[in-house]
């Protein structure tokens, strides 16, 4: 079968280029619309319920929230686990669901199953499901400043809730903007006691008459002079005065209406606060965070939500400025450039040592081709499985090149010593048939090797949970190359083949008088003598190599994944449960302002407590504060040399001694996933 094939493609040259070009813009195309990130989404496929009931404790909130739900939950199809947690006035359910669920599949069954218990659950609560991200979507930052003063943080929150926020959550692939930070503007009555025992009117008859008084009510339509007219009564409240003239009783006395201004007085003020946001030690700021929706490309999220800024950015208010605090596009290019950057040198350098130990240009170019070729080919299974391209599905590529250019290698080093007889024997028949004989030859073998090869990544297929959604784009990536580079060495190689070694002028030199070959038989001869004249010694000394290798392999750490230096840093320092939110502020712009200090930071975005999403579960007592690096050819030189990261991280720590607290100096997206 293998052997009909190669002589088809050997006669059929046009088929094989045009199948090869056509598969060449596929895998282009392939390539374009793959999905970029520095890392797999390693997040397990999770649907999040989030419910509000305001002001209630959190044992309250378990036994009539939590505990309802995740007992419904349980039951759900391809559920894995399914975790709660209460705090005061919210519950958080997380479903995990299987490997390989389909989210939103995931997200209809959740809904399913939670219709069955609202009518359990205590008037006035509502569940909702969280956005259909992950955390590890929190792929975009910023803080909304204002060192003018002409706002205050109720102002700009109200900006970021009521403007920013939509428009940013137009953008494609955005599934959230949350807002941490500010004072949530709210009206609030102030009821004194006294004037309600004066007036004789208990307090829920002026929470009700403020209900009934801020709503709308639609009549009938009436005919006018030809003209018909909608009736309506309009109630909805629109100032504070509105409040103060809702009439709550009647005064007993003197047959007057009370009015809420008589008992209780109303303005403007802050709603409760479970978080703030603090930036670079200068105060309190507005932040917001841009979470990616599930399976999208990173990348164009960022850039999409970048020019969404810089078209709302003229439209802010005066004094106002938007900062960056957070930018995932900056490691996923640095990930990208740097894999890139390697597998061309390795290419290179591959392309080099055929060069030279073929010592024919005409006959290097055909492994050299062959190599991008196989490697492009792979974006094409890759893109259609839903892969990201990151730095474990580009090392898979990175791993299979020195395998993928053999065999191209064994069909060039064979067609040459075939051809070598054929000259020797006084060119009888054609070079052409030489030429598909010798590919004959070794083809299926060499075909059989390469899939081999790449069977022996199988076992990594039978990963599950976060290490398989780590280690498999590396396999498949690897596979994929594998195999593919198998099917050219047995279409696209012949043909490339008959082109590169037509016999001319420059015969193909021989082996036997290959400087660099000559060189290498006088040192490999003898060595391989001696160790075949010592067989049995030589024997015993690989196996008690092997014996010694032991406690060595015993002796080595482990670890799950290798650490990957994301540029920034995450220092979360914890602290005893039960801070009040303004000692956590001001312990915030403390911390802030020394990481501001030292000169290899650009921006510190320090945020306490959590941001009003469903994929923050943070208490009041948690910080998370994003230091966004310098490049660090940009860091500034101690006594003739950079400080490297792990000195900058000590020095940090150093500084950052707080009684009370454990200091933790962490990496942005990796604590993400294990949160």
């Amino acid at each position: 079968m293998i052997e009909k094939l190669i002589a088809w493609s050997t006669h059929n040259r046009f088929f094989v280029v045009l199948g090869t070009a056509i598969a060449i813009v596929w895998s282009v195309a392939a390539l374009r619309s793959t999905p970029l990130d520095a890392i797999p989404d390693l997040s397990d496929a999770q649907v999040i319920i989030l419910t509000e009931w305001s002001g209630r404790s959190p044992d309250l909130m378990e036994d009539q929230v939590t505990y309802p739900i995740v007992s419904s939950m349980i039951a759900a199809p391809k559920t894995k686990v399914v975790r709660g947690y209460s705090f005061f006035g919210l519950s958080f359910v997380y479903i995990i669901f299987e490997d390989g669920t389909d989210i939103y599949w995931a997200r209809s069954r959740t809904l399913e199953y939670l219709s069955k218990i609202s009518g359990s659950l205590p008037p006035g609560v509502h569940p909702a499901l969280g956005p259909d991200a992950t955390g590890v979507g929190w792929v975009f930052e910023y803080a909304l400043v204002d060192e003018s003063g002409e706002h205050d943080l109720s102002e700009l929150r109200s900006f970021q809730d009521w403007y920013l926020r939509y428009g940013l959550e137009s953008v494609p692939g955005v599934a959230e903007v949350a807002s941490v930070g500010g004072f949530v503007k709210q009206y609030q009555v102030s009821v004194d006691p006294d004037a309600l025992l004066a007036y004789k009117i208990p307090i829920k008859h002026v929470i009700m008459a403020i209900q009934r008084s801020n709503n709308d009510v639609g009549g009938r339509v009436i005919e006018l002079a030809e003209t018909e007219y909608m009736v309506r009564g309009r109630g909805y409240i629109r100032s504070l005065e509105d409040i103060e003239n809702v009439a709550i009783g009647v005064n007993s006395k003197t047959g007057t209406p009370v009015l809420v201004r008589d008992v209780a007085s109303v303005g403007f003020g802050p709603d409760i606060r479970r978080g703030a946001a603090e930036l670079d030690g200068k105060g309190e700021v507005v932040g917001g965070v841009v979470v990616m929706r599930y399976g999208e490309n990173a990348l164009n999220v960022i850039d999409r939500v970048k020019e969404k800024i810089e078209e709302i950015r003229p439209s802010l208010p005066k004094g106002v400025e938007l900062v960056t605090t957070y930018d995932r596009s900056d490691l996923i290019k640095r990930s990208i450039k740097t894999l890139r950057q390697k597998l061309t040198e390795e290419m290179l350098v591959v392309s080099l040592v055929i060069i030279l130990f073929l010592w024919h240009f005409r006959s290097a170019l055909i492994p050299i081709i062959t190599l991008p070729i196989a490697a492009l080919f792979s974006f094409i299974p890759l893109a259609g499985m839903g892969l990201t391209s990151n730095i474990m599905s580009l090392g898979g590529i990175a791993i299979a090149m020195g395998a993928m250019v053999d065999a191209s290698i064994v069909l060039v080093e064979n067609a040459h010593k075939r051809l070598e007889r054929w000259e020797a024997g006084g060119r009888k028949g054609s070079a052409q048939e030489v030429l598909v004989q010798s590919t004959q030859e070794v083809g299926r073998p060499i075909f059989f090797s390469l899939l081999v090869i790449a069977v022996s990544f199988m076992p990594v297929f039978a990963l599950e949970g976060q290490a398989g959604r780590l280690f498999k784009p590396l396999a498949f990536t690897k596979n994929f190359s594998m195999f593919f580079a198998a099917v050219l060495a047995i279409t696209l190689v012949p043909v490339l083949l008959q082109w590169f070694l037509k016999p001319g002028t420059k015969k193909i030199p021989k082996e036997e008088n290959h400087p660099i070959s000559r060189a290498l038989f006088r040192i490999y001869t003898p060595i391989l003598n001696k160790v075949l004249h010592w067989r049995k010694r030589v024997l015993a000394l690989v196996f008690a190599l092997l014996i010694g290798t032991v406690p060595v392999f015993m002796g080595l750490g482990s670890e799950f994944m290798p650490p990957l230096n994301e540029g920034d840093i995450l220092y979360m320092p914890t602290t005893l449960p039960g801070v009040s939110i303004e000692t956590a502020r001001e312990w915030l712009q403390k911390q802030d302002q020394i990481l501001k200090t030292f000169p290899e930071v650009e921006t510190v975005f320090g945020k306490i407590g959590r941001a009003k999403t469903a994929t923050d579960p943070a208490p009041l007592s948690m910080v998370e504060t994003v230091v966004k690096l310098k490049p660090h050819n940009a860091w500034p030189k101690v006594n003739g040399k950079r400080r490297s990261w792990d000195q900058l991280i000590e020095d940090m720590d150093r500084a950052m001694q707080f009684p009370g607290t454990t200091n933790a100096w962490l990496m942005p997206i990796k604590t993400r996933i294990d949160m």
